[in-house]
């Protein structure tokens, strides 16, 4: 296979287009930052995006180059299968939960990050503790985005991964370090039109190409593989639920949805965006599902490719990029990497700003330097886009690794982060003990149940438990089971620890967090009592 120099060239200008817009929208940026605090223009736009843009940017930042491409895997891969693939239904819930019950205690207080609760609530201590899954995730995210894009030009263009990986990260890393979320945002759009546009030229030549089966047959029907519909076993269910709501709920706190609807004007704008990006999310996921169903239904020893099949070569992961180059033209493949460029691109600049965001506003700002100026915060947020980039970049060489290493950040997230959060939003009388004991629970039982993909066997068996090819696999909904406990063991230990100093149990100077206000005043336990039920209370008035 020789270079293909037409893709080379129409990639090319789509990179000098995305930085361009993403220069031109620092430029604006700049202008608008009259009167405006400058920190706030970075992280959140300063509260000045609109709705068109908004929706753009939400939409894009969770159309990635792992959702498409993982969504076309899992549609193809005949142990999985339509059935499978949870990830267009599970982020449009999460969007629209987001919206419905996050976005007004978020917005109420005008909130920058969503560390910000966490730190309030729980002391700066324990916001620098949640704010490391976080981080981790998120500059794994950007590495794994970068590995996935540097092996689809390899597959198409011919062209060495660790250039593509460098050209990419160096583009991403200028236009984001210029405007911050302006650059982020109005690349974005430029980003999602080019996605769905691409796809979806590519969607007719893929489907009508003579080496391909009808797909309303194959979806039932046993072809070259399994039919791609798939089906789902009784004993996987608890796993498939495990999944389902680690997506929905596990996506939900994440630094990239609330810079969103952070940015918006109004919280009317913000429960808005929310809602439709949701929509946008799971129709985005279509082409990717008929480019799966495609792939299961090619006979792809006709094809140059030949056999064996992407399956048994252990190629699955690239099945989009292999329909386009070996089912299309040449010239439509093209706009097929466009497409998938585009889509790696808009998640990654989310993940670099929302990780730079976080450091600057909530380590740097209220840990390390409480007395700095919004130049110096700004300087320190331009800085860590450059370490977290320059970092994820390297990471991004070791791509399997990278894979894993940000599926179980993704999990801690989902185990630590998010019964964190909505604590802190809606139980108030949560404290600070019941914080750190939650946090040490969930991090030890996630721990515990092991992580195949890392070699870590488990202590924790639970329930289905079952060891195959010297592997042990999990299908018991451990996941969702630790989110749990850790959500129980911070409403728990926050009550025990009120009513141990209430009662005087403990004496008042072993309160080191200071739960009880550093004076001998004791709260009544009837009072106490009604203040732990206040949890219902909250999540209702922020229904209405």
């Amino acid at each position: 296979m020789s270079l293909n120099i037409p893709g080379l060239v129409s990639l090319s200008v789509f990179f000098m287009l995305t930085l361009a817009t993403g220069i031109w929208a620092s430029w604006k940026s700049k202008k608008d930052q009259q009167n405006r605090n400058p920190t706030e223009m970075a992280i959140v736009g300063g509260r000045n995006i609109n709705v068109f843009i908004g929706l753009f940017t939400a939409t894009a930042t969770w159309v990635g180059g792992a959702y498409i491409n993982g969504t076309a895997e899992i549609v193809y891969l005949p142990s999985k299968g339509l059935l499978w693939v949870q990830a267009p239904v599970g982020f449009a819930l999460s969007l629209v939960i987001g919206g419905f019950f996050f976005v007004n205690p978020m917005r109420s207080k005008n909130y920058v990050t969503v560390m910000d609760p966490l730190q309030e609530t729980y002391g700066n201590v324990m916001g620098s503790l949640l704010f490391i899954p976080p981080l981790l995730g998120e500059v794994f995210w950007f590495a794994a985005i970068l590995a996935s894009l540097g092996a689809t030009m390899r597959v198409i263009l011919d062209i060495g991964g660790s250039l593509a990986i460098i050209i990419s990260a160096c583009t991403i890393i200028l236009y984001t370090l210029l405007g911050g979320l302006y650059s982020v945002a109005y690349t974005d759009v430029i980003q999602l039109v080019f996605i769905t546009l691409s796809l979806w030229v590519c969607i007719p030549f893929a489907l009508v190409n003579s080496v391909t089966e009808s797909i309303s047959y194959t979806a039932t029907h046993q072809s070259y593989q399994d039919p791609w519909i798939g089906k789902i076993e009784k004993q996987y269910l608890g796993r498939w639920l495990d999944d389902f709501f680690y997506l929905v709920f596990g996506s939900i706190p994440w630094q990239t949805y609330f810079q969103r609807v952070l940015s918006t004007a109004s919280r009317g704008q913000a429960r808005l965006i929310s809602y439709l990006s949701g929509l946008g999310c799971f129709s985005m996921a279509i082409p990717s599902v008929l480019i799966g169903a495609v792939a299961a239904s090619t006979d792809w020893n006709q094809t140059s490719y030949g056999l064996p099949s992407p399956l048994e070569r252990g190629e699955s992961a690239m099945i989009l990029p292999l329909v386009l180059h070996y089912l299309c033209p040449a010239y439509i493949s093209i706009a097929g990497l466009g497409a998938i460029a585009a889509a790696a691109m808009s998640s990654a600049d989310s993940a670099l700003l929302s990780a730079s965001s976080m450091f600057a506003h909530n380590i740097y700002r209220k840990i390390l330097r409480k007395k700095a100026t919004e130049r110096e915060v700004l300087w320190a947020m331009r800085t860590s886009i450059l370490v977290f980039g320059a970092g994820a970049a390297s990471l991004a060489f070791y791509s399997s690794s990278v894979y894993d290493l940000w599926f179980l950040s993704g999990e801690l997230v989902y185990a630590l982060l998010f019964p964190q959060l909505c604590c802190a939003l809606f139980a108030p009388s949560t404290n600070t003990y019941g914080s750190a004991a939650g946090f040490l629970v969930g991090l030890l039982m996630r721990l515990l149940a092991g992580e195949p993909a890392l070699s870590i066997p488990p202590i924790i068996c639970y329930p289905a438990c079952s060891l195959v090819n010297g592997t042990y696999s999990q299908l018991f909904p451990f996941k969702t089971f630790t989110m749990l406990l850790t959500l129980g063991t911070i409403i728990a230990v926050s009550h025990l620890a009120v009513l141990l100093f209430q009662r005087n149990l403990l004496p008042c100077r072993w309160d080191v967090c200071n739960i009880m206000g550093g004076t001998s005043t004791r709260i009544p336990l009837q009072q106490m009592e009604t203040q732990m039920g206040s949890p219902t209370v909250a999540l209702e008035e922020n229904r209405d």
